[in-house]
C-alpha cells in the first residue's frame, strides 16, 4: 500500500455541502445534519485512502467564536474564529503544509483555487471530490463482498476443514 501519511486534503466544508445535491437538500432541513453527514462521509473516505484530512467550516459571522480544532476519528474538523473565513484558514494552512507535504484543497470556489495553487497546493473541485468518494465507496463494497463466502452463509460453509469433518462425523453417527 502507498504511504499517504505525507499527503493532506483540506476540504472547504460549506462549499462542499452546497455543491453536493444530497448535502444541499439536507442543509435545507438542517445545517447541523448536513455537516454531520459530510464529516461521516469524509471519515469513511479518509479511512479508505489513508491520507491526512482537515475539513474546515467557517464561523466568520459567529459572534465571539474563538475557533476550534477537533479530532473526529482520523480527521480534523476546524471551526474558524470570528472574522476568519474558511478560505483564509485554508490558504494559511496550505501555505504552511505545502512546504513539507503534498497538499490538495477541495473547493469549487474558483478564486480560492487560484490562490491555493499559488500557495503550492493542488486543487480538486467539489465534483471531483465526490467522484473520488464514490470510487472509494465502490472499492470498499467490492472488498467486503470479496470476503463473503461464495456459498450460502451457512455455518458449515464457514468452517475450517477439521471442524467440518468433525461435524460431518457427528451427523453421520445419528
Amino acid at each position: 500500500m502507498i504511504d499517504l501519511s505525507n499527503e493532506y486534503l483540506l476540504v472547504d466544508g460549506y462549499n462542499i455541502i452546497f455543491a453536493w445535491q444530497e448535502l444541499k437538500e439536507l442543509a435545507d432541513e438542517s445545517l447541523d445534519l448536513a455537516r454531520d453527514r459530510l464529516i461521516h462521509i469524509l471519515k469513511n473516505f479518509q479511512g479508505a485512502r489513508g491520507f491526512n484530512l482537515i475539513v474546515v467550516f467557517d464561523a466568520y459571522l459567529v459572534k465571539g467564536s474563538k475557533g476550534s480544532i477537533e479530532k473526529d476519528g482520523n480527521i480534523f474538523v476546524v471551526y474558524t474564529k470570528e472574522a476568519e473565513t474558511a478560505d483564509n484558514y485554508i490558504e494559511k494552512t496550505a501555505a504552511v503544509l505545502s512546504k513539507e507535504y503534498k497538499v490538495r484543497v477541495a473547493t469549487s470556489d474558483y478564486l480560492e483555487q487560484v490562490i491555493i495553487i499559488g500557495k503550492g497546493a493542488e486543487r480538486i473541485s467539489a465534483k471531483d471530490l465526490q467522484n473520488e468518494v464514490k470510487a472509494a465507496d465502490k472499492r470498499i463494497k467490492e472488498h467486503i463482498n470479496s470476503l463473503k463466502p461464495v456459498k450460502n452463509n451457512m455455518l458449515f460453509d464457514n468452517l475450517d476443514a477439521e471442524a467440518a469433518r468433525w461435524l460431518e462425523e457427528l451427523r453421520r453417527k445419528k
